[in-house]
């Protein structure tokens, strides 16, 4: 084995020293492939848009092969097409379609990311349970799981149950902490059902706190849930939009999935144009200039990372940027 030192002294000329760096594990600043800085965010992430109706026939149909005992999860990853992802929404969140039948339930675990249901359709009997507590599940319907925090989910009506989940397994992918554990015997028991709880943010109490906020723009009202002491990756808002009520023009260091649970719109999107309806999800990676524009009275659900852009020093708006 050549010693390295002499290697490079040795070298007659450029094209002869990049090989023996390259073997010693260096780089050539001025010679690499691909280029390190560039002058505002860019990602191969795209403005995408999913209909809840193709995924809600699609866990239908799957549901007659697929039971609990089979997959962990009976779940549509919605992907962003990105080289060979087949899992990520944005660069740090996923969002899923979810669909449980009656007379199941998806067994414990616990593992490093943090989650979050959005109940689209429920009937009576549908509940999760988070070390522990039990909280229903009810349409319109917000509950958290925390990192590490053991969860299941029980159907005990007679209609099947869908809801959207929202995790950060991408960021915790990105950062490597991952840690995933099944709870032993598959279903951990009931401790308590409370009247409320911080991880249960129930639809009625939205409404209320939507209708008393100031609108953030003509017809739109904007309610931040107070989330961050359970979750501290997302940010997680509720709109209510009134007929023809648009956003403006938005864009931000932050990457954001919304899902409508009322009403429908328009999405659009660095050029793009995407009509949405209540269930169907659409996202809008960093740096994506966006407008979302009502059709009638609508409700939106918005996840971002903008806390720990935030964190970080890492979160810009276009319209204040340093």
């Amino acid at each position: 084995m050549m010693d390295p030192i002499a290697e490079i002294r040795d070298a007659a000329g450029l094209e002869e020293l990049y090989p023996v760096l390259a073997r010693n594990r260096y780089t050539a600043g001025w010679n690499k492939k691909s280029r390190s800085l560039w002058p505002e965010p860019a990602s191969g992430f795209a403005a995408r848009h999913w209909h809840y109706d193709e995924a809600r026939a699609a866990l239908a149909q799957a549901g007659r092969w697929i039971g609990t005992d089979l997959a962990e999860r009976r779940n549509l990853l919605m992907f962003n097409p990105v080289g060979d992802n087949e899992y990520d929404t944005v660069n740090t969140l996923v969002a899923a379609y979810q669909m449980i039948k009656p007379g199941e339930y998806a067994r414990a675990h616990r593992h490093t990311p943090n989650a979050l249901r959005l109940v689209l359709e429920a009937g009576e009997g549908l509940f999760t349970v988070v070390n522990g507590v039990k909280l229903p599940m009810l349409e319109g319907d917000v509950l958290l799981t925390p990192g590490r925090a053991w969860h299941s989910h029980f159907n005990e009506g007679e209609s099947e149950a869908y809801w959207i989940d929202i995790l950060d397994v991408p960021l915790v992918h990105r950062l490597e902490p991952m840690f995933f554990e099944e709870y032993e015997g598959g279903t951990q028991p009931v401790e308590s059902t409370p009247a409320a709880h911080p991880f249960w943010f129930r639809k009625a109490d939205t409404e209320e706190a939507l209708r008393q906020v100031k609108p953030m723009a003509p017809g739109v009202r904007r309610h931040t849930l107070e989330s961050q002491g359970s979750i501290a990756t997302m940010a997680l808002n509720w709109m209510a939009m009134e007929p023809g009520a648009s956003t403006g023009l938005r864009r931000s260091t932050a990457s954001r999935i919304f899902a409508a649970t009322e009403g429908e719109g328009r999405f659009e999107a660095e050029g793009r144009v995407f009509d949405w309806k209540a269930g169907d999800v659409f996202a809008a990676p960093i740096w994506t200039r966006y407008e979302i524009t009502a059709g009638c009275d609508a409700r939106l659900f918005e996840v971002s990372d903008e806390p720990v852009l935030r964190a970080l020093g890492f979160y810009f708006d276009a319209e204040n940027l340093p």
